[in-house]
Formats: C-alpha cells, structure tokens, sequence
C-alpha cells in the first residue's frame, strides 16, 4: 500500500463540536499548521519500532509538518520526562510520544494539559492524563485473534505459553487479558503458561527455555511482541530440535504480533505460522497527522473514519483504532502491508 497524501484525511479533519471529552485542544503555534511538533521514539532495540522511526521523516514530508529532531527515550520513562521538557523548552508546540511505562506519564501529561500543548501518543494509552488523541489499534483484539489461531491449531487441547510484554503497560495487558479470557471460555481444555518478560528478548528465551524443560509437551507460543521475541523464541526452538515445518509433528505453532519482515520470513519459512501486523506506516502518518490537526484547533468525534478505522471516548481523550490483519501463509506476500514494503 502506497502511502498517498493527505487525502485520505481530509474529510474527518472537518472542524466539528467538541463532544465533552475535553479534547478540543489548540496549541500555541496559531493556524494554517504552523507550529513545531516535538516527537520521542520510545526505543530503538525492536525492529518494530525502529520500522516506525523509518517512516517518520518519510509521513512528515508529506504532511508538510514542523518537525523538531527527534529524541529517543530508551524505554525509559524518566528519559521520555526529561526530554519532554527539552521539547517543550525548544518550542514545541504539539508532542507526539509512545509512552511504555502507561501509569507512569500522568504528571507529565498534566504539566503539557496546563501549557496547552496537546499530546498524541502512538501505539500506548495513558492510564491516567489528557491526550488530544491516541493512535492506537485494537490490543485486546490482538489477544483474541492469537488465542482463536492457536486454539484452532491445537484442536482445543494442549499447552501453549504466551511471552507477555510488560504489564506496566496497556499494551501488554489489553493483549494478556484478552488472550487469557479467550482461552478459558473458548478453550478451557488449554493450559496456558504466563511469562511477563517486561519486553526484553533475553528475558523471553529465559523464561521459555524453562518452561520447555518442565514441559516438553508445549505445542503453542504466543509473542506479545515479534520485534524483541522473535529472534531469541527461534534460537530456543532451534536448540530443542523444536524449529520444524507444520507438517512435523514436533512442530510448536508461534503466533506473533508487530508485522515486521523478520516474521514474514519466518512464516514463509513455516518457523512461525501467524502474527498480527500492527501498522507501522499507519502509526507514523497519524501521530503526525493529529498533531498537526491539534495546532491547527481541530477537533474529533467518536465513530468510523474514512481510512478504515473507528475512533472510541476514552476518559480521557479519544483514540483512533487503526486495522491490524491477522497474517499467515495465505496473506503473507499481500503487497499492501506494510512489511512487504520496507528494505
């Protein structure tokens, strides 16, 4: 899928009243767009994330924003304060950021809300503090679809372990919940291992390796995140003679999330058999798209969008769910996504 102007916006950037949900925010940078956008990465060791830090000078061109070099916080959320408060000092007029820690970042976001800097956060939900907007897509959805491929997968019995990002984050509990709560209503004669590795690869073969051990029976994983899990879930796999194609009967169907190349080399590969493909390109195009709506006063409402998603009212703002397609072998060379089309 190419990614074409800003067409595909038009329409819903359409000023309308504010619906109560206090996100009618304008920024200080006045009309016409004007107006710096400051941007922090959240972490540059997930290829998922370095993927999305490709494509943010790429959206900014086109959008034509303001676009203040970016910083990177390391997945730390005392780095993504300070370096909030360098954006903010520099002039920054709109803050884009993907906060990991999602309970820790209220202060923060009280201190933007009191400056009338609007605040749109990529991939993460605050638990608590005002945003303009989140640009999210379906996490608990992310869960259900894993437990429903390998559920089917396992005809309804077995083991599978899931590998959990961290739970300090919404991400990582909308994905957690929803993939335990499916299982037991779904599939109650599966037993699932919980892992929180706190989004750290070593960590995941850790944790896998020993569930291995005690249970050389596991038939199913499922990564909360391709790009941290990926890499270290093969080289367990491989080590117990366990990276065979699905017609093996050692075989262990993966199921992943983040839509990277590197999964749908191994899906081609039949090491991993499914991953849900979180847009990366989609990601960039609108944390920058509303933060350039928020400076130029523009205001949103709940309900379906003209770039196939939904937007929802959160307590305490509104969030944009973009698609994100189940992907497996039968899908997995569609040109349209968005990891068939990065180098």
């Amino acid at each position: 899928m190419k990614l074409g102007p800003l067409a595909a916006g038009a329409a819903l950037l359409a000023v309308i009243t504010a619906c109560g949900s206090g996100t009618q925010t304008t920024g200080g940078g006045g009309g016409g767009g004007e107006g710096k956008i400051g941007i922090d990465h959240p972490r540059a060791d997930s290829d998922f994330w370095n993927s999305y830090i490709k494509y943010v000078p790429q959206m900014a061109s086109e959008l034509k924003v303001d676009l203040m070099p970016a910083t990177n916080s390391q997945n730390d959320v005392t780095k993504l304060v300070n370096n909030v408060q360098a954006l903010i000092g520099q002039g920054a007029k709109a803050i884009v950021m993907a906060p990991q820690d999602t309970g820790a970042i209220a202060t923060t976001l009280q201190t933007l809300a009191n400056k009338k800097i609007p605040v749109v956060t990529v991939d993460t939900r605050p638990d608590k503090g005002q945003v303009y907007m989140v640009v999210r897509a379906d996490n608990r959805a992310y869960g259900t679809k894993a437990c429903e491929f390998l559920g089917e997968k396992l005809g309804g019995k077995g083991k599978v372990v899931q590998l959990m990002g961290s739970l300090s984050s919404i991400n990582g509990r909308d994905r957690a919940e929803a993939f335990r709560e499916c299982m037991k209503t779904k599939f109650p004669r599966i037993t699932v291992f919980e892992e929180p590795t706190e989004w750290e690869g070593s960590k995941a073969a850790s944790m896998l390796q020993t569930r291995l051990e005690q249970n050389p029976d596991i038939k199913g994983i499922y990564m909360h995140a391709g790009g941290v899990h990926l890499a270290p879930t093969l080289q367990v796999l491989k080590q117990k003679g366990l990276l065979v194609p699905p017609t093996d009967a050692k075989h262990v169907f993966v199921v992943s999330n983040d839509g990277i190349p590197q999964e749908f080399e191994a899906i081609r590969k039949g090491d991993i058999d499914a991953t849900v493909s979180q847009p990366a390109d989609l990601y960039a195009k609108y944390a920058l798209y509303y933060a350039k709506a928020a400076i130029d006063g523009k205001t949103f409402k709940p309900g379906p969008t003209d770039h196939d998603s939904t937007i929802i009212q959160l307590p305490n703002g509104l969030e944009d769910q973009l698609p994100a397609p189940l992907v497996t072998k039968d899908n997995v060379d569609d040109k349209s996504l968005w990891g068939n089309q990065v180098k």
